[in-house]
């Protein structure tokens, strides 16, 4: 089942390349524009995308980190360079799960929600975080998308239909 996975985030991950170089061709200022709906701009929503695969896999599953999410501060000074690091680093996340939870991606992680204080234990597979994140980038993708077209840009194609084989 793990190949299908791998196969299938390959196809997330030209997407997201598409997107991202998509992104680099946005005036500076349109990239951070506050455009009232979502995240409010392409480089907040990017980074939650982001900060999405970094708290469920990077830190519920993986326990590699207790503060997965970006802070307002820390938010304004990132740049797209930055941002495509941080998603070198989801991708890093996402093959660490490939590799070491092969056999358990269906078997339940009970515990607290890591960068949460205190709450009750919840329990999830690693295959469930990983499809939810996945939704939950596709999803952001498509406001990304809209906020373009509100600015007046043509994005790109960014359906994993687009992707190679």
């Amino acid at each position: 089942m793990d190949i299908v996975y791998q196969n299938e985030y390959e196809w997330v991950r030209q997407t997201r390349g598409v997107l991202l170089d998509f992104c680099s061709e946005l005036d500076p200022d349109d990239f951070t524009r506050q455009n009232g709906f979502g995240f409010q701009s392409v480089r907040d929503t990017l980074v939650h995308m982001a900060d999405c695969y970094n708290a469920w896999l990077g830190s519920f599953v993986l326990l590699k980190t207790k503060k997965p999410l970006t802070s307002k501060e820390d938010l304004l000074e990132l740049g797209l360079d930055e941002i495509k690091v941080r998603f070198e680093q989801v991708d890093s996340y996402v093959n660490e799960v490939f590799k070491v939870l092969k056999d358990q991606l269906d078997e339940p992680i009970q515990r607290q929600i890591p960068w949460r204080e205190g709450g009750a234990p919840i329990s999830m597979t690693p295959s469930k975080l990983l499809m939810h994140t996945i939704t939950h980038e596709f999803h952001h993708k498509g406001q990304v998308m809209a906020m373009a077209r509100q600015m007046g840009y043509e994005p790109p194609n960014t359906d994993v239909l687009g992707t190679v084989d």
